[in-house]
């Protein structure tokens, strides 16, 4: 693949296509014609057309089926004109892959058969290739054929996250569990994230190598933790994940949640762009990261439920916090919520363009 360096990136990327687009721009923090808009959970139960597809078919199922995810990833790009899809999965797809017997159930989330506790519970988890999740790059190759000059973004789930998963069982408010075994048995921790980081790796590489334009890796649960035990216990797994990606010659989009504090070690994990949730002011959150790295955020998926003025002006101060940064992709803080009306993103879509056309 091409360029090794983010400055050879910079200096080879089209004017036109997918690495011209205003995300892939605005990543390589380079000049945009606007802001570019996408949202987390952009393709799901917030359109009725989703709901109406997905209609008697299991979550992980709806992951397996290449036309499928195809649709769904293309609906909220039909419906709003964002700056980018991406990729209609789940973050467990990668370790289902590698042998773990989970399932995904509504209204609680991934619940996980046998947990992993012990050195033998990891032996469990074998590597993936790209057979294990065919599907996906064809699914990735199909959306590519159809976006044209819209870049698809990648995505899977970073090490920590998808440990709290396995070891807890399933979702998990204070990681009990997790923590037990990260501060009791640190080797056998490392162990399990080590296996994690190779088994997302290839994951975001087969994503990669099926035409994809950037990627996203989701800690969701990274701000349970404090800094220094952050960069003791995941930061260097999450910075194997995005070094794998280091010659993909597209941009790598890191994103935690409650992690105001963590900004600035998830910027030297390796990533373009740091996700920044609606906790933190993007100006504020740029001093912590870095002038060399992108942001990316932040409006409360809460605000989309307010009267539209009161959107309107939040929209326009995050625009104006975002030119702090030397590129800013807009964004919510995090995942859109079910209830939300669809005519509300749109509106939203189009103010982020008009408001900030250069």
């Amino acid at each position: 693949m091409t360029p090794t360096t983010p400055g050879a990136a910079r200096d080879s990327m089209p004017a036109t296509g997918v690495a011209g687009s205003p995300l892939v721009r605005a990543a390589r923090r380079e000049p945009v014609p606007h802001t570019p808009v996408w949202f987390m959970r952009q393709a799901g139960r917030s359109l009725p057309e989703y709901r109406e597809i997905r209609t008697g078919v299991p979550m992980l199922e709806s992951c397996r089926r290449p036309e499928l995810v195809t649709e769904i990833t293309l609906q909220p790009v039909r419906r709003h004109g964002v700056d980018a899809a991406i990729l209609f999965s789940d973050i467990v797809v990668p370790v289902a892959a590698a042998g773990v017997d989970l399932d995904i159930v509504p209204g609680t989330g991934p619940v996980v058969a046998e947990p992993i506790r012990t050195a033998e519970d990891v032996g469990r988890l074998r590597p993936i290739t790209r057979d294990d999740v065919g599907f996906v790059d064809e699914a990735v190759r199909m959306l590519v054929a159809e976006l044209g000059d819209t870049p698809l973004i990648g995505f899977a789930g970073a090490p920590f996250t998808l440990a709290s998963y396995l070891v807890e069982g399933g979702p998990s408010r204070n990681h009990v569990r997790t923590k037990a075994l990260m501060y009791g048995e640190p080797d056998l921790w490392h162990a399990l994230c080590g296996r994690l980081a190779e088994i997302t790796g290839e994951f975001l590489a087969v994503q990669a190598r099926a035409g994809v334009a950037a990627v996203q890796l989701f800690d969701s649960w990274a701000g349970a933790l404090s800094e220094a035990d952050y960069r003791r216990f995941v930061l260097p797994h999450s910075r194997t994940v995005l070094a794998g990606l280091a010659d993909a010659g597209i941009p790598r989009i890191h994103f935690g949640v409650g992690t105001a504090e963590l900004l600035g070690a998830m910027g030297e994990a390796g990533a373009d762009v740091v996700g920044v949730d609606w906790r933190t002011p993007l100006d504020v959150a740029t001093r912590r990261i870095g002038p060399d790295l992108a942001v990316q955020g932040n409006l409360d998926p809460c605000l989309l439920f307010a009267p539209w003025p009161v959107i309107e002006a939040e929209v326009r101060r995050i625009l104006a916090e975002g030119r702090a940064a030397p590129g800013h992709i807009f964004n919510l803080g995090h995942g859109v919520l079910p209830e939300t009306d669809p005519d509300v993103l749109t509106r939203v879509v189009e103010l982020v363009h008009a408001a900030s056309a250069r």
